[in-house]
């Protein structure tokens, strides 16, 4: 195994994980940041107001691209377990 074919590897998977992340909280800072400044404008500081909208939001997303995030998860599999009989030789 090469030190190439290793960073590609975590390079890889790091990229996968931002690509997983990115829209749930994506969704939740643009939320979070609406919510906020309802708060600042109203002057209500209620906790749950905050929690809740941002929770609804990242059900909502992982609902509608979950088929997505699981077809790319799946993918990223196949690629790592065929790269394993690359990598041994």
């Amino acid at each position: 195994m090469s030190i190439g074919m290793l960073v590609t590897l975590l390079r890889d998977g790091v990229f996968q994980i931002l690509l997983m992340a990115a829209p749930v909280l994506g969704s939740a800072l643009i939320v979070g940041l609406i919510v906020a400044v309802f708060q600042a404008t109203t002057s209500i500081q209620e906790q749950t107001l905050t929690f809740v909208p941002k929770l609804v939001t990242i059900l909502i997303v992982l609902a509608l691209l979950g088929g997505w995030m699981f077809t790319s998860m799946r993918q990223y599999t196949i690629n790592i377990f065929s790269a394993i009989g690359r990598i041994t030789r």
